[in-house]
């Protein structure tokens, strides 16, 4: 235990933490993602010693610039904070009441934009990093993790940028090829080279509470002509091309935009570059279509254009990039790129514990369990974390009730998703239970308020136990 300084008592926090510890076993966690520190965060409270491994930075990956753990990197938002009328917003609300780590420092550092969790990704990184640091029970162990290991109790949270080594063995172990799929990473602008005489600030329909929510993105219109010449420049664009023998496919929720422009000359008219909601002070015309920047970190110097992820070559996602107008003179702080993701087919290989059923002492949890998003990695974090703490401690925790948002993707990842089919899934309404006919025949408003009513009693039901 730590030792008294000044005069002053030694923490009686720390004192029962450490007592508590000594007549526990210790719980190990491989990966500080999302789902990694929550998970070690919500294991610690409840009482178990956690060692967490991570082999950033002396092992990096594609996308992580630090070794900072929850490092953001993709997006910077965590999607719609409505807890009464969306999905993931409620799952907001659940991590919440549940003392979640993840959504405790992502509002703390949270960044104008309109009714979405954006948030300022170094500082968040930085504050998540040093609350495990200061953790009187967690234990941080440098390096790289190879192979499944045989005894004590583990959680795997390596995401889906797991070491090539690591992924090997899981793949050695559950007798059968993981499942992949392409995912993509949006560019970021330098704030100060946007054309602000051309672009304006506002947020769709001017949601949110105060001016700078409702001013929260960049605006850069475009007429009917330009916005042709960009599709067409998009599609003939050089991009990266796969290797020979990939085959995986990419998640639907972060399409490349030129594989959108395939699909359709207006698909992207009708997705991130929608113009409704939007007045343009420089011009009383409809825009045709707007494409969105959303602030990247507090400061307000770096922009990234909402919906952009691209498979573009770095030449090329110049070029065409600087054809919107707007940004014909933008500098890049970070251009897109394209990288492969692997996750388990959880429906035949996870029980409703998340525990390998081969397995057993070895949960997974976050990306790799075919879940999609920081949001719902987290979340996977935090149940693999109680769970395992539980089980620890002697106990048995059931996964939360179907009705919420928790409960009804892990119902999906191990069981209620069809296996042949799996693919990574965000959290919506279309995987919880219906409501009952009185509330399927309300409007659509109304019916998801009643989804997120019922959902919040169970989760609170479900935490009191």
């Amino acid at each position: 235990m730590r030792q008294s300084t000044g005069g002053q008592p030694p923490d009686p926090r720390s004192i029962w933490a450490k007592m508590k510890a000594s007549m526990t076993e210790t719980l190990h966690i491989i990966g500080g993602g999302m789902a990694g520190s929550e998970a070690a965060w919500q294991a610690a409270e409840m009482g178990v010693p956690v060692v967490l491994h991570e082999m950033r930075p002396a092992v990096g990956t594609f996308a992580h610039r630090t070794g900072l753990f929850a490092e953001m990197v993709c997006s910077n938002s965590f999607r719609s904070d409505d807890d009464e009328r969306n999905a993931v917003g409620l799952l907001h609300w659940e991590m919440r009441a549940a003392q979640g780590l993840v959504m405790e420092m992502a509002t703390r550092h949270r960044l104008p934009a309109g009714g979405a969790l954006a948030v300022d990704r170094d500082p968040f990184a930085e504050s998540v990093t040093e609350r495990l640091q200061a953790h009187p029970l967690i234990s941080i162990v440098p390096g790289e993790i190879t192979e499944l290991p045989r005894d004590g109790h583990w959680i795997i949270a390596t995401g889906p940028l797991t070491s090539g080594a690591l992924a090997q063995s899981i793949r050695a172990e559950t007798g059968a090829e993981s499942l992949a799929f392409f995912d993509a990473i949006a560019p970021i602008v330098y704030g100060e080279s946007i054309d602000m005489g051309t672009a304006w600030l506002q947020s769709r329909y001017d949601k949110g509470e105060t001016e700078e929510e409702q001013k929260a993105y960049i605006n850069c219109p475009m007429d009917k002509a330009q916005y042709e010449a960009f599709i067409d420049a998009l599609l003939a664009a050089e991009k990266t091309e796969f290797h020979e023998g990939e085959t995986a496919g990419y998640f639907d929720g972060c399409l490349p935009i030129e594989v959108m422009a395939e699909r359709g000359r207006e698909t992207l008219r009708f997705g991130p570059m929608k113009p409704v909601g939007l007045t343009n002070p420089h011009n009383p015309a409809k825009p045709y279509a707007v494409v969105q920047l959303r602030r990247d970190n507090k400061l307000g110097t770096l922009y990234n254009i909402v919906g952009f992820q691209t498979k573009m070559k770095y030449g090329a996602q110049t070029a065409v990039f600087k054809m919107i107008p707007g940004l014909e003179n933008a500098s890049f702080a970070r251009l897109g790129g394209i990288h492969r993701n692997t996750f388990l087919n959880s429906p035949t290989l996870l029980d409703d514990q998340m525990r390998l059923k081969s397995r057993p002492n070895i949960r997974f949890a976050g990306q790799v369990t075919g879940v999609e998003g920081y949001v719902e990695s987290a979340a996977m974090g935090l149940l693999a974390g109680r769970m395992a703490a539980a089980e620890l401690l002697g106990r048995s925790l059931p996964p939360p009730p179907n009705e919420t948002a928790m409960g009804a993707l892990i119902t999906h990842i191990t069981g209620g998703a069809e296996a042949k089919t799996f693919q990574p899934m965000n959290v919506n309404f279309g995987l919880f239970p219906p409501i009952d006919a009185k509330g399927g025949r309300r409007g659509r408003k109304d019916r998801y308020k009643a989804y997120t009513d019922r959902a919040k009693e169970a989760f609170t039901q479900w935490l009191s136990a």
